[in-house]
């Protein structure tokens, strides 16, 4: 005797197949604060830190404004390869900046 399928069945899988597919599309991790996000078409960095140490950073990256996202945003290679976002308008970040750019230009 065949077994009649119900309107229900064929909802529920595409129930299912959707709760996988957005389990497929959320982020498995936190990041840490100051940590820039992935690379895409929008503002990189959600949180910045006014300052760190210059002996601790290896590569400053300084993205202007644009498109985007509406603030300059700077991010830092820290020597241990953590990327960090830092605060541009922040005093000492702007002295690392320059710093930075005038190490670069001696070379």
């Amino acid at each position: 005797m065949a077994r009649a399928v119900t309107p229900a069945a064929p909802r529920a899988l595409r129930l299912l197949g959707a709760a996988l597919l957005l389990l497929l599309l959320v982020p498995a991790g936190r990041r840490a604060a100051g940590a820039p996000v992935a690379a895409e078409l929008r503002c990189q960095c959600l949180q910045t830190l006014q300052g760190i140490h210059l002996k601790n950073i290896q590569n400053v990256k300084v993205t202007p404004s644009g498109p985007h996202c509406a603030q300059t945003e700077v991010i830092a290679t820290l020597k241990n390869g953590q990327d960090v976002c830092l605060n541009p308008e922040a005093p000492m970040v702007r002295r690392i900046i320059n710093k930075m750019l005038n190490k670069g230009s001696t070379n």
